[in-house]
């Protein structure tokens, strides 16, 4: 008795997903095919990195690198570690 139940139960959920699926596929045809209104036309809104104080897009690259030397890097990083608040003047970093 139990077994007929669970099948009338599974099959009832069964036409239920189904036909809520085909509902979604009806729908989702029908707003596709929809013009779309003229204020979402216009024009699409750039990301806020891409524009200037003023609003304007800018046109120029937002990143240019350039290689140097590892010789060079190297005395730039030792410029800066020796520049920074944590950096005292009593100790010297030894070198080896």
């Amino acid at each position: 008795m139990f077994h007929l139940l669970y099948i009338l139960a599974f099959t009832v959920l069964a036409v239920l997903a189904v036909s809520n699926m085909i509902r979604n596929l009806v729908r989702l045809g029908t707003e596709v095919r929809k013009p779309i209104a003229a204020e979402q036309v216009s024009r699409p809104v750039p990301h806020p990195e891409l524009l200037n104080e003023q609003g304007n897009v800018i046109n120029e690259p937002l990143l240019v690198m350039r290689s140097i030397s590892i010789k060079d890097a190297r005395e730039q990083l030792n410029a800066l570690y020796e520049a920074s608040a944590g950096s005292s003047d009593d100790s010297s970093p030894e070198e080896a």
